[in-house]
């Protein structure tokens, strides 16, 4: 029964942060739809635009409506009342496959302890927010916690990140304003394997993707982190603004090629209506989503499940 409960509640929150999602792409289908008696090539081409412009994206939103008008042709589908469902498993498909294809890595994983994890995105995505929760979930699981605070270029940024280590419960390593990043790294590696800590959260300075010099910077960080600790880092998470939309593929294309993303935390999905975006990058990049972040509170950072978030959005409220 606790079991069941839980995962309700999971349901809930997830529904309740992609409102602004639904209300966007569900309300404009079930208008569209609302008392027709067939499904029309118009009615198609109507739906195709509301796709779009819930930030799925042209080219998604053209290959699930031409998936649906070859059932439609071939009689698989003629009641317009089914064509929600229809959509429906077509968008959980794309998430389902950018799972497959890229397997999710396991802190519990025979690589290397401490485990790695490095968060990297622009100015802005909430990436020093998100790595504070990241620390509550992991010390919530009753794992060990290092926080590796290498933004030394932002103002403030080490004082942020004390206040979630403080609030996590979890240890942190950082330097003066303006050190050295990789310097950084180095220090809490070596205090997390004298430590015997299980994982290592490594909060890197914001950085804009056409930047090559804070880039390379990147790749420097990571070769440190090899030196120290076999396989180091681990993981790389990309953070990404909800919000952004569609420029959220700009974001990603960049940093995926220099920083060797392996897993998405998409931030801010409560405060957007643009959530759509989730299925163009999963199927640009076949990276998996890891986290999404639906609120600001601590324990607002929630693991991304496709059939929850799919049904967050097509589930109406009376569902």
């Amino acid at each position: 029964m606790a079991d069941k409960t839980e995962k309700k509640s999971f349901f809930q929150r997830l529904k309740a942060a992609v409102q602004g999602t639904r209300d966007n792409l569900l309300g404009k289908i079930e208008n569209i739809v609302l008392g027709k008696k067939e499904i029309s090539p118009e009615m198609l081409d109507d739906l195709e635009a509301v796709l779009i412009g819930a930030d799925i994206g042209v080219s998604i939103a053209s290959e699930v409506i031409e998936k649906t008008r070859q059932k439609v042709d071939r009689k698989l589908l003629c009641d317009p009342d089914h064509l929600r469902e229809s959509i429906r498993q077509e968008l959980l498909a794309i998430l389902l496959e950018a799972q497959k294809a890229a397997p999710q890595a396991s802190v519990s994983g025979p690589a290397a302890s401490p485990w790695v994890i490095m968060l990297v995105g622009v100015n802005g995505t909430g990436k020093t927010t998100t790595l504070g929760k990241l620390a509550n979930r992991y010390m919530t699981d009753g794992k060990s916690v290092l926080i590796c605070a290498a933004d030394t270029f932002r103002a403030a940024a080490v004082e942020q990140l004390s206040v979630w280590a403080r609030r996590a419960g979890a240890d942190m390593v950082h330097q003066s304003s303006g050190g050295n990043p990789s310097a950084v790294i180095f220090d809490s590696l070596q205090a997390a394997v004298a430590r015997k800590t299980d994982i290592v959260l490594v909060d890197t300075a914001g950085r804009l993707h056409t930047k090559s010099n804070l880039m390379q910077e990147l790749e420097k960080m990571k070769r440190i982190a090899e030196r120290q600790v076999r396989g180091a880092p681990h993981e790389v998470l990309l953070v990404l603004d909800a919000t952004t939309g569609q420029n959220g593929l700009i974001q990603a294309k960049e940093f995926i090629k220099s920083a060797g993303v392996g897993g998405l935390i998409v931030t801010k999905l409560d405060g957007t209506a643009k959530g759509g975006v989730v299925f163009s990058i999963v199927r640009e990049f076949r990276i998996p989503i890891r986290f999404v972040g639906i609120g600001e509170k601590i324990d607002d950072l929630i693991e991304f499940s496709p059939e929850a978030f799919v049904d967050g959005i097509f589930l109406s409220g009376r569902e």
